[in-house]
């Protein structure tokens, strides 16, 4: 069933007031829809302004204008303990692009954040947002509202995407008097897990899909941050103070920078280094430029990422070499707060559900089978059996920084792999039995962005709910929204996005260094240097298919 049929049959749901049958009707008028188990709460007008921030500030919203909008402000509640609010930017018909995009969330939810509204809104689309069906005081992660709860952990593994996308349609609908002609959806870290979760059990959402560094193998993944805290925390003598990343980082760069053709503090794909710490290990007395054994121990673990301890299975990926220095990456992640946050909030609070949960006395293969069985089958969104999305027409880019420190890179692929291994046992009727991922799914790996965005060199490409930086041109080649979009309607496939950024940043300052541009390459190709010409321009590499491991 094509989306648009499920908008109309949505739409014949009773309608409160006969003037919304108006082409345009009043912005306010759309508080008189009769939604059944949900409500509009509030619809008004807003004029151009500021970005304002959310309830709960991360950062500084950035100096922008906001363009004129309806704003549109709703709660579901699919089941009695239900509270799932959205918020959905309708803009004006003449402004309208005629398309519907839905944002992810981040983390544990909680809070629905402007930033993530405001580009698609001055793009031209209708746009939306949810809080997960729970509402959060904190940014520090939290799980409170899951403990006795287990319709809000639905809520926030999947239901309320899915409430999200069809009370928005039904709002819009009613608004402009007709369907999206093309929905979209598109989020990163928990909206990364939340956009493949849309992909696999609500495949006729959406047309088209972007996921950024998705958490979407979410047991697993924690696992791996209950891995890391016990290798890093149980015994004193293990942890690594920040102070020695800058030595961590060095080594690994001196090993493995070069192997892309050019020496810029980039490692291209790190698949092909095989840092070995050991080089580190202080030979007399401990300094900032070398590691003890105990901590040179828990680095390996890192690395390498979690293993059953009785069967030695892979349980996750480990995390890459090469920017463990960068900002906002392993300190704030690895060796800070970050890592141990979530899975104690995890363990503790929605596996558990026990505030005497101990990580110290945590068994990783107990940990991580009470986690499947309990949880898996809500917050995982790991079925590579994508054929029902890509039988509706629907297309997939999903990217990840290589120097992520929240979620591991390599799952990434693991996962775009495990779907081509699964598409060739299903050959496409359609297409006269060929079975190419290409065809509807994209993966593209960046070289030294961090998670989700920011790091040392080309990391910008519209990822950041912003335009590509000034300078670089705002379309489908260096856009990956605008990608998307081409791709779904167009049917022209980004074989490359050129990115753009700096390169020799001071890292205390964030600032300075060389603008440069580069091409992300459509897995598994990789960017390599032809040998001559500007390294700091895109247009002097090539897309080749990765060397030999």
């Amino acid at each position: 069933m094509r989306i648009q049929s499920r908008i109309l049959m949505a739409a014949c749901l009773p309608i409160a007031s006969a003037g919304l049958a108006l082409a345009q009707p009043r912005c306010e008028d759309l508080t008189k829809l009769a939604l059944g188990n949900a409500a509009v709460v509030s619809a008004s007008m807003v004029e151009a302004g500021p970005l304002k921030p959310s309830s709960i500030a991360i950062s500084k919203p950035p100096d922008v204008t906001v363009p004129r909008h309806c704003e549109v402000n709703g709660v579901a509640r699919p089941t009695s303990d239900s509270e799932i609010q959205f918020t959905l930017w309708l803009p004006p018909a003449a402004q309208w692009n005629g398309k519907y995009m839905q944002r992810g969330n981040g983390g544990w939810a909680g809070t629905i954040q402007p930033i993530v509204l405001y580009r698609p809104l001055t793009l031209g689309y209708a746009v939306s947002a949810t809080d997960d069906g729970h509402q959060s005081q904190s940014i520090m992660p939290d799980t409170s509202w899951a403990v006795g709860r287990p319709e809000k952990l639905i809520d926030f593994g999947y239901r309320s995407l899915h409430e999200t996308a069809r009370l928005s349609r039904i709002i819009l609908d009613a608004y402009y008097g007709k369907p999206p002609a093309h929905a979209y959806f598109g989020g990163c870290s928990d909206g990364g897990r939340e956009a493949l979760m849309e992909a696999e059990r609500y495949p006729e959402d959406f047309d088209g899909i972007l996921a950024g560094a998705p958490a979407n193998y979410w047991t697993h993944h924690f696992t791996g941050f209950l891995w890391n805290e016990q290798a890093l925390d149980l015994k004193p003598e293990s942890k690594i103070p920040p102070a020695k990343l800058p030595a961590i980082q060095k080594a690994a760069l001196e090993q493995c920078d070069a192997l892309d053709g050019v020496k810029d503090g980039l490692i291209e794909d790190p698949r092909a280094c095989h840092f070995d710490p050991t080089v580190l290990l202080c030979k007399a007395a401990e300094t900032d430029e070398c590691l003890t054994q105990p901590q040179l121990d828990a680095l390996k673990k890192i690395y390498s990422g979690p293993k059953s301890p009785r069967t030695g299975e892979q349980i996750y990926p480990g995390y890459e070499p090469g920017s463990e220095a960068e900002p906002g990456g392993w300190a704030l992640w690895i060796l800070g707060p970050g890592h141990a946050a979530f899975a104690n909030t995890f363990f503790g609070g929605a596996v558990h559900e026990d505030p005497k949960w101990d990580w110290r006395t945590a068994d990783i293969d107990d940990e991580l089978r009470l986690a499947d069985q309990k949880t898996a089958a809500i917050l995982n969104s790991y079925n590579p059996d994508l054929r029902s999305f890509r039988d509706h027409g629907g297309k997939l880019i999903e990217y990840h920084g290589w120097s992520d420190s929240a979620i591991a890179p390599r799952d990434s692929i693991a996962f775009y792999e495990s779907v081509k291994s699964f598409l060739e046992q299903y050959p496409d009727p359609r297409r006269n039995g060929a079975n190419d991922i290409h065809a509807f799914y994209r993966l593209f790996m960046v070289p030294g962005m961090q998670h989700c965005a920011g790091g040392e060199g080309a990391v910008s490409f519209g990822n950041n709910d912003e335009p590509p930086q000034t300078g670089t041109p705002d379309d489908a080649d260096h856009d990956v929204i605008l990608a998307l979009d081409r791709w779904v309607t167009e049917g022209i496939a980004p074989e490359k996005i050129i990115a753009s950024g700096r390169i020799g940043t001071d890292p205390k300052a964030g600032k300075g260094g060389t603008p440069l541009t580069r091409p992300l390459c459509a897995y598994p190709a990789v960017a390599h240097y032809k040998g001559q010409g500007d390294t700091n321009a895109a247009e002097n590499f090539a897309c080749i298919a990765p060397a030999a491991r």
